[in-house]
């Protein structure tokens, strides 16, 4: 008797056992392959683990599996490994892990074809001569057709001016066929849509490193910006491609994604495969299969698309390997830029981690020789770095955030025929509304946060739980009508500079602006232009963007993340400030960052502006080992929320008061309530566990994750762990 074990898409840490369905054999099942099945009163898609011959649970109370839905496995058994080794790293049920790991197209049941690009041929041995004389336009179609042997598509009969509406007759009088378009890949010798560029020095010496062994090895790709990083990723994937392998690259935001295909598509004569969360389900499943089968060599995706299988791997690149969007944050807690690596060596291939501000994990590894750290110190062309100015605004009059002397800078490079990009990142029109008269401050309902002040529409926000409200006419504490917007945001920034430069266009880059489908590339379209103008925008203008005339960069806060109590805070700050200031100063145009702060004596802040971005690292990074923190340390959260104050708390430390005398040697600190306690109308407690060795985390951790279970308040609380937090909010 065989019994199928599943693994079922729930927060039960375990798997389940079915029998079969009815009147099949053993050999009809292959582990990978989808199956529906009885789940409760619900009938839910699993994952075929395996076939076995014992079960524990009593043969009378298992139930049949209702229909396997694949015939093969969709997914190769070394994405399927992947899943499960994530599932065991981050300590999440595996049934859900595997079922991350597939295309949303495929978890809701859909077929495991993807659709195909079909072309249009004559049918053998037809003629003209079967159309109506005076059939011009169906005689037009055929004569279009036939002067295509190898077939034309739909798009391109339209292109041509043909009636595409037509073609469906022509198929029924057997004059002409649909057939599978089949991506035949280009020989070696034409790959190259374009010469690549000239490398310098540094730049080949990278490439050759990254080329020169065959195998696993994972190289720090660390270039300021401007340096030519995608040169460098492009020459590298174009000998992968050489010898007919495909080159997986993710990059953190879907706003990046286009750019990123166009210097891809401009460059090889081959089939890209686009992944991200913009796509339908069917598009996302289509470029999917289209990996999976070896038809697209080069593949780009945001996070997610980790668990893309190719058919032959060849390279592995992260570009902005900093990123915080490669860390999923809800749900499984995975790290798309870990899995990379892990990844990578499982399948032998090399692995570029690229960044103008690399990690301090990264570099750590850098130093333990786990990665070879290739730098790349020279702009490409003549481009000068960026000149930075740290200014001090301690008791100077602010327009809305804008200081007098940097409203002259504006003034004088624009002046000059080049452009501007104010950075401040905060949307909306005001982080908050004030009472003017007694002080009340517009907060969320469901949050411990503030709402912010939009114009267009008018209306409070709160960007942690999305609640949204009119604006009041009046004070809800005292009744007071004077109302008052506090501090300034994107919005109000832009209205500012609007009113201070009435004749220059004034563009503004955020998730508001931008939520429209073309309205970003609209916007980088009339930049690229070259005109004199201002960028104002959030943290969207700072990642992979290329402006060849902004020779003045304005970063108008640098002062959130000095005292963050999040040990990361100063490092993302960091990073930051010099990524929106490498957009500064491209081509011919020297650059120059004025960074307005009320801290210009702080330490850190001012190494990172006179020595930059290596050397802060190399401090942040001793300051990390002083006080025993990641990387020299490694740390998990427990994270507890509840309907009621005190509820998740009380959890935590029952938790705690339970796992800690187990494992002695494992540090506890906690339980507190979270920076932000309330969200979304729930109360939320954290639990932080560390050691100085990972395999001693990790099992106290799996030891704690099966007694959670069985917990009496597991029920009646949701938690979570987090393995390698990224936010300690």
């Amino acid at each position: 008797m065989i019994f199928l074990r599943v693994a079922i898409p729930s927060p039960l840490r375990r798997h389940f056992d079915y029998l079969p369905p009815e009147h099949t054999n053993a050999d009809s099942f292959q582990a990978g392959v989808r199956v529906k099945v009885p789940f409760g009163r619900r009938e839910l898609i699993g994952i075929l683990l395996e076939v076995v011959t014992k079960t524990d649970v009593p043969t009378n109370k298992l139930k049949p599996v209702i229909e396997v839905l694949d015939s093969i496995p969709l997914q190769p058994q070394y994405i399927r490994d992947l899943a499960l080794w994530a599932a065991d790293y981050y300590q999440h049920p595996i049934g859900d892990a595997l079922f991350q790991s597939l295309p949303v197209y495929l978890r809701k049941g859909g077929e495991g074809v993807a659709t195909h690009t079909y072309l249009w041929q004559v049918t053998q041995d037809s003629t003209a001569g079967g159309i109506s004389a005076r059939a011009y336009q169906q005689q037009a179609l055929y004569q279009l057709i036939a002067e295509h042997p190898q077939g034309i598509s739909k798009e391109a009969i339209k292109a041509e001016g043909g009636q595409t509406t037509l073609l469906a007759t022509l198929e029924s009088k057997q004059l002409i066929k649909k057939v599978t378009q089949k991506h035949s890949l280009p020989e070696a010798s034409h790959l190259l849509k374009e010469v690549p560029l000239s490398l310098n020095s540094e730049q080949q010496n990278a490439l050759q490193s990254i080329t020169k062994d065959k195998g696993f090895n994972a190289f720090l790709l660390d270039g300021i910006t401007g340096s030519g990083k995608t040169e460098v990723y492009l020459q590298a994937i174009h000998e992968i491609l050489k010898k007919g392998q495909q080159a997986l690259i993710l990059v953190p935001e879907i706003g990046l994604t286009p750019q990123t295909v166009q210097r891809f598509k401009s460059r090889f004569r081959v089939p890209v495969a686009v992944l991200h969360s913009n796509l339908t389900d069917k598009q996302r499943f289509d470029a999917w299969m289209h990996a999976s089968q070896g038809e697209a060599p080069i593949v780009i995706g945001t996070r997610s698309a980790i668990f893309t299988p190719l058919k032959s791997p060849g390279i592995v690149i992260i570009d902005e390997e900093h990123d915080s969007s490669f860390k999923q944050q809800e749900g499984f807690r995975y790290s798309a830029r870990d899995l990379a690596v892990v990844r990578a060596h499982a399948e032998q291939v090399p692995i570029i981690l690229g960044s103008a501000t690399p990690s301090l994990e990264s570099l750590h590894n850098c130093a333990l020789n786990r990665y070879q750290h290739l730098t790349l110190r020279v702009r490409a062309g003549n481009a000068k770095t960026p000149e930075f100015q740290l200014l001090d605004i301690k008791r100077l009059p602010l327009n809305n955030g804008l200081s007098s002397t940097l409203i002259t800078q504006i003034q004088q490079h624009l002046e000059k025929g080049t452009q501007v990009l104010v950075f401040i990142n905060r949307r909306g029109f005001a982080p908050s509304l004030i009472c003017h008269d007694c002080g009340w401050l517009a907060e969320c309902r469901r949050c411990d946060a503030r709402m912010t002040l939009h114009q267009k529409p008018a209306h409070l926000h709160c960007h942690h739980c999305d609640s949204q409200r009119p604006i009041p006419s009046q004070c809800d504490h005292c009744g007071s009508r004077a109302l008052k917007p506090v501090g300034a945001g994107t919005e109000r920034t832009e209205q500012t500079l609007n009113e201070l430069f009435p004749k220059t266009p004034i563009f503004r880059v955020d998730r508001d602006s931008t939520s429209r489908k073309g309205s970003m590339a609209k916007i980088m379209e009339q930049v690229q232009e070259g005109a004199p103008c201002i960028l104002v925008g959030t943290q969207m203008l700072a990642k992979g963007h290329h402006f060849p005339k902004v020779t003045l960069v304005a970063i108008l806060d640098a002062d959130a993340g000095l005292f963050s109590t999040d040990f990361r805070g100063m490092e993302r700050t960091a990073q930051m400030i010099v990524q929106v200031a490498g957009r500064a100063g491209r081509a011919e145009h020297p650059g120059k960052v004025v960074l307005q702060t009320h801290h210009a004596e702080h330490p850190l802040l001012e190494l990172l502006a006179t020595k930059g971005y290596e050397t802060f690292a190399k401090e942040e990074l001793k300051q990390r080992h002083q006080f025993q923190l990641p990387p020299y340390q490694h740390i998990a959260i427990i994270r507890a929320e509840a309907a009621d104050t005190g509820r998740a708390e009380g959890f935590l430390q029952s938790i705690r008061d339970q796992q800690s005398q187990a494992f002695p040697q494992v540090q506890w600190s906690g339980p507190f309530p979270s920076p932000m306690e309330k969200r979304a109308g729930v109360f939320r407690s954290q639990l932080l566990i560390s050691s100085l060795s990972r395999p001693l985390l990790q099992h106290s951790l799996s030891y704690l994750c099966a007694n959670i279970e069985t917990h009496p308040m597991a029920s009646k609380i949701r938690w979570s762990i987090d393995i390698d937090p990224y936010d300690m909010y």
